[in-house]
């Protein structure tokens, strides 16, 4: 709690000294949150000359409107918001498919993923000759699942977190998080048997 606490007041402390003009403290902004922007432009945005646009232009946008961020969120959640939206735009733009169209299955949102999946996926993606498959298998995953595993393995950000700066709700992050790794466990299975043939 104290260390929440603590970001908190760092967060104001740098954001009272970027409104009083001091351009080193928003450098610290963005080194303190060009992580999560990186990870969630690489994978949503698959040119690389746009994503370097796109990484640019939410740090604009941040720091025009900084003076309207009200500390009910942390910083680095309101400039993921910020990351998020500039590339659901973009994507709306080129006309790019955020997620592929399932259906609505007739029993409610898994909002729990068992723990067998889990553990199973785990056991199958498993070992150093399947590290490059799954990186590949994730780079084939539709901008959307690719950010949503992205954030919630390789940022560690928690569901509520990812709802935040998503808009989604939690059930719906989770939901999604769960096809993704459906459709990864899949695919890579599919290929691993492949090759074993």
């Amino acid at each position: 709690m104290s260390n929440q606490k603590d970001e908190q007041l760092s967060d104001q402390r740098l954001v009272t000294a970027v409104l009083n003009g001091d351009r080193h403290a928003f450098g610290l902004i963005i080194k303190k949150t060009e992580g999560l922007v990186a990870q969630m432009t690489f994978k949503m945005i698959s040119s690389p000359g746009d994503r370097k646009d796109i990484a640019q232009d939410v740090y604009l946008k941040a720091f025009k409107n900084l003076r309207g961020f009200k500390f009910q969120s942390k910083l680095s959640t309101w400039i993921g918001q910020i990351a998020y939206n500039t590339c659901l735009h973009y994507l709306e733009k080129k006309k790019l498919v955020l997620l592929d169209n399932f259906g609505e299955d007739s029993e409610s949102p898994l909002n729990h993923i068992s723990e067998d999946l889990k553990n199973d996926t785990e056991d199958i993606l498993f070992g150093k000759e399947l590290a490059a498959l799954l990186n590949t298998e994730i780079e084939q995953l539709k901008p959307l699942y690719k950010m949503l595993i992205s954030l919630y393995h390789q940022e560690e950000l928690s569901y509520a977190e990812i709802a935040e700066i998503t808009s989604l709700p939690e059930g719906t992050v989770k939901n999604y998080l769960f096809r993704a790794r459906k459709t990864l466990k899949e695919n890579i299975l599919l290929k691993y048997k492949r090759n074993e043939l």
